[in-house]
């Protein structure tokens, strides 16, 4: 099975189910994250991540609501593991930091915390909460902390109900040129 065909069924099984306390499913956050992308002219690694940062939710396993039991399942870090099977680290690394820069722009930005939605502050705490200075200028050092931070805007403004975007099959031939 190729990895467009793996991420199509990965979708097909689980993307119909609810985004964690949002009003949109996995996949409609997943193509809403890659349209806002797209929309911005990022690379198509970029977009690429964009439409897979929360992959790590679909290879879990574990029920949307699971912040309301106190687990954070690093879907961030599973998702970039399970990804750097088929794809560099241009599409990895903003995926795996995208936890990271949520909790560096509650540290940088004022206004961006109080954005976040409730299920978006909820998975906050269990994520560690807000950087600190010395945590804010490790994450500045890493080479994709402005894809991570670009993502990460991407991803929180990826909950809009009923918004008409591009299907997955759109992404189709991005999945498999992007593949090592």
């Amino acid at each position: 099975m190729t990895i467009a065909e793996r991420i199509q069924e990965l979708f097909q099984r689980r993307g119909t189910e609810a985004y964690f306390g949002e009003n949109v499913s996995q996949l409609e956050h997943a193509l809403q994250a890659a349209f806002f992308a797209e929309r911005a002219n990022a690379s198509p690694a970029l977009v690429l991540a964009a439409l897979l940062h929360d992959v790590g939710h679909l290879i879990h396993g574990m029920p949307d609501d699971i912040a309301d039991h106190g687990i954070d399942a690093h879907h961030e870090a599973a998702g970039a593991a399970w990804l750097s099977e088929f794809y560099g680290p241009e599409v990895t690394e903003p995926i795996r930091l995208h936890v990271d820069a949520k909790r560096y722009l509650c540290f940088a930005d004022a206004r961006y915390r109080g954005e976040l939605s409730p299920a978006s502050i909820q998975s906050l705490a269990l994520q560690g909460g807000p950087y600190d200075a010395a945590q804010a200028r490790v994450f500045e050092s890493n080479p994709f902390f402005q894809e991570a931070i670009s993502l990460r805007r991407w991803d929180e403004a990826a909950k809009v109900e009923a918004l008409q975007v591009p299907p997955l099959e759109h992404y189709r031939s991005l999945i498999a040129s992007l593949a090592v």
